[in-house]
């Protein structure tokens, strides 16, 4: 198999940064994070787009820049505030690695991010990825910013055979944008890689004949394009039954509990719920049961209100929603708490009991 430098070799270098560049110049989306090179706002766009499509993070990213312009009051704000500017974004360790971060920037680096790879590379939650793309974009470092749609175009420009799936195909990819990346523009040349992977290199019908550097690219001229890039398939996703149970007591409020501190969802309130098993008892019986014995609850569950199936990257979520009533709770703590329907509100839930939440005047009227 042909070294990433022989690989190199084979392609005009300059025309290539050329023509990427000219194209990224004229037809770059117009984004919110692209106002300015601003490197926490570089930092909170890219840590928002893991795992997350551009059109869903837009709005996350402009309420929660408003709500935490600057490192040091995201520094100083309370972990659930932040949450809940999270809320319904998920993969809510990204946002948790955020804060604990940016606390470190404003205690070690007086509020400055770092502009060495050596030291950003330290924040909680920065790989290399992200490092690269702070570096390059915000500071005009000269870094590899790898992802998906990056190996995907160099995987074609090259024709590299290297499974993407697999973490030590990093390597090859970062190697490959040292070889190739703009010394005069690497903020540039990085989002141009980027977006055409975003815009014209996508992984199923590549719009080749619209591509700016389609001359440069070996798999156009094979013919192997939508072979590339190799990338083996996920594990099929583990499936869980769950049942929840929205309470309400006789003054009307709800039941709630917090999430452990690690593990999935961390921190993040919801109602409470349980994975039923296979068992001669009911979905019903289970809930009374796990009500009394986790939480001192004696409930009453009424009729089922929904089904929800909510999906992980590594599992899924089947949830039978029921109405219940608290009938007595031995006490409440800091971790679980009766709320009416005004206090509820500054919770940050995951997106699966947002979805119960809409029921709680349902349960109100009956």
């Amino acid at each position: 198999m042909e070294s990433i430098k022989e690989k190199l070799k084979s392609i005009a270098i300059q025309e290539f940064q050329r023509d990427l560049l000219n194209w990224f110049s004229e037809e770059q989306r117009n984004l919110p994070w692209r106002q300015d090179q601003d490197p926490y706002k570089v930092w909170v766009s890219e840590i928002m787009l893991q795992q997350t499509k551009v059109d869903t993070v837009i709005p996350y990213f402009n309420r929660f820049i408003e709500q935490f312009p600057s490192i040091e009051v995201l520094s100083e704000a309370e972990e659930e505030k932040v949450l809940k500017a999270w809320e319904g974004l998920g993969y809510y360790s990204r946002a948790r690695n955020l804060h604990t971060a940016v606390k470190e920037v404003k205690e070690k680096y007086g509020g400055v991010v770092p502009n060495t790879p050596v030291e950003i590379a330290t924040l909680r939650g920065v790989g290399p990825y992200t490092a690269g793309a702070i570096l390059s974009i915000a500071y005009g470092v000269p870094e590899p910013a790898v992802d998906g749609n990056v190996m995907r175009v160099l995987s074609r420009i090259l024709s590299l055979w290297d499974d993407i799936a697999k973490p030590k195909s990093r390597k090859v990819f970062e190697e490959a944008v040292r070889g190739l990346i703009s010394h005069e523009n690497p903020s540039y040349f990085n989002q141009a890689l980027m977006e055409l992977g975003a815009l014209i290199c996508t992984p199923t019908s590549p719009s080749c004949l619209l591509c700016p550097v389609r001359e440069h690219c070996q798999a156009f001229h094979n013919g192997t394009q939508t072979e590339l890039p190799v990338k083996t398939k996920n594990k099929k996703q583990k499936s869980i039954n769950l049942a929840a149970v929205i309470l309400k007591d006789k003054e009307g409020r709800t039941l709630i509990h917090k999430r452990p501190s690690t593990g999935l969802l961390a921190n993040l309130w919801e109602f409470p719920n349980m994975e039923i098993v296979q068992t001669i008892r009911s979905e019903k019986e289970q809930l009374n049961e796990e009500m009394l014995t986790k939480y001192g609850a004696k409930i009453e569950v009424g009729d089922i209100l929904t089904r929800i199936e909510h999906v992980f990257s590594h599992l899924i979520w089947n949830i039978n929603v029921y109405a219940g009533f608290l009938v007595d709770l031995e006490e409440e703590s800091e971790s679980l708490k009766r709320v009416t329907q005004k206090e509820i509100e500054p919770y940050p839930f995951p997106v699966s009991h947002q979805k119960m939440l809409k029921y709680l005047e349902d349960i109100d009227a009956e």
